[in-house]
């Protein structure tokens, strides 16, 4: 058995711990901690992430977090195998702090440095929730910074065949919630409040993608029996939905200068709520049924969303389809699925050099993160 200690520091969740698994791959892996330590109370004055202040907390917090995650554990510092350490995408000053203490671990040490990609450790969360998911799998990435739809052919394998062009799906929560006068971060707010408003009260946009986008961006995989001409169709959008609800709320203030009371409120929430699931489930779908897929899994901070989970395994039940969702405490940043993550990588023999660097625009490779 292979012992490996994971840290993650990408955004404002300082985070450690410790897992066990060998080449048998994710029925194999076991975690033996997991401790995160988070922000939010931090930055919820400020009405989102400030960059100085997370990479500042995560110095503070990072040694404490890392001790709780051995002790918890029943390991020590002799007993690791590997140390798996957040390489990007995300904040360079959090990452740097990560990054530099992982280096620094695995000098001590003498053992070997795995370099994670964020994103691959959302996707592996959910083989630590079910080890024997099929494949080939579609899997949406949906959290505040990304919105992405991969392609997994074989175990390890990442292909991207959608990604938003602009607001990723948990930004847009944040963003309604600064519009509606809410506090950070907005997407349990309004995933609360929604609970007791119509999502079929406005009827929102929901942006439909027909063309490439001219943009600069990452590859995406185009689906089979797709004409290039219609690539891009598996993309997402979410400002024009923003906008929706700003220009709602300039109507409804024009005609009734009030404030806006809480049954208004709670379908304003819900209706959103409603029109960014419907975009997040309908691509998702259909990139399901153009790869043949024989399994879904959604991961990300957003999968902690109640509505959309039960959507999505309601859309599952009804196509035959086994639909993944992580636990909550793996749905949000944490360091239990970079330890996933970097079992695999290890098991693959990926391992990076001491002069490893923070890489906050880190492209996640077909077969992982690059060292």
């Amino acid at each position: 058995m292979t012992t490996v200690l994971a840290i993650e520091t990408s955004c404002d969740e300082t985070a450690a711990a410790v897992a066990t698994g060998d080449g048998t791959g994710p029925a194999s892996w076991t975690i033996r901690s997991s401790v995160i330590a988070s922000q939010v109370d931090i930055h919820r004055e400020w009405g989102g992430v400030v960059p100085e202040l997370a990479s500042r907390q995560h110095v503070r917090d990072l040694c404490g977090v890392v001790e709780r995650a051995l002790d918890d554990g029943g390991v020590g510092w002799g007993d690791l195998d590997a140390v798996a350490v957040t390489q990007g995408p995300g904040l360079v000053g959090s990452l740097l702090v990560g990054v530099a203490f992982a280096k620094s671990a695995a000098l001590a040490l003498g053992r070997p440095l795995v370099p994670v990609h964020h994103l691959a450790g959302h996707i592996e969360s959910l083989f630590l929730c079910r080890p024997d998911l099929p494949l080939p799998a579609v899997v949406l990435v949906v959290s505040g910074g990304h919105t992405n739809l991969y392609h997994l052919p074989a175990a390890g394998r990442y292909e991207l065949v959608g990604r938003t062009r602009d607001d990723a799906a948990g930004e847009a929560f944040d963003k309604v919630a600064k519009l509606l006068g809410l506090t950070y971060p907005g997407g349990p707010v309004i995933d609360r409040i929604a609970r007791r408003g119509d999502e079929r009260a406005i009827r929102f946009p929901v942006a439909r993608m027909t063309h490439d986008d001219r943009a600069a961006g990452p590859a995406t995989v185009t689906p089979p029996g797709l004409p290039r001409r219609g690539e891009g169709r598996m993309d997402f959008s979410f400002s024009g939905l923003k906008t929706a609800v700003a220009r709602h709320l300039q109507r409804r203030r024009a005609e009734d200068p009030g404030p806006v009371t809480e049954p208004e409120l709670a379908d304003i929430c819900a209706s959103f709520q409603r029109a960014v699931i419907d975009a997040l489930l309908d691509r998702t779908f259909e990139a399901v049924r153009r790869f043949g897929a024989r399994g879904l899994g959604i991961a990300g901070g957003v999968s902690a969303n109640s509505r959309l989970r039960e959507l999505a395994q309601e859309r599952g039940e009804k196509k035959g389809l086994p639909v993944v969702l992580p636990t909550l405490h793996l749905s949000t940043d944490n360091a239990a699925m970079i330890a996933a993550a970097g079992l695999r990588q290890l098991s693959a023999g990926v391992t990076a050099p001491l002069d490893l660097n923070a890489d906050p625009a880190l492209p996640l490779r077909a077969g992982g993160a690059a060292p």
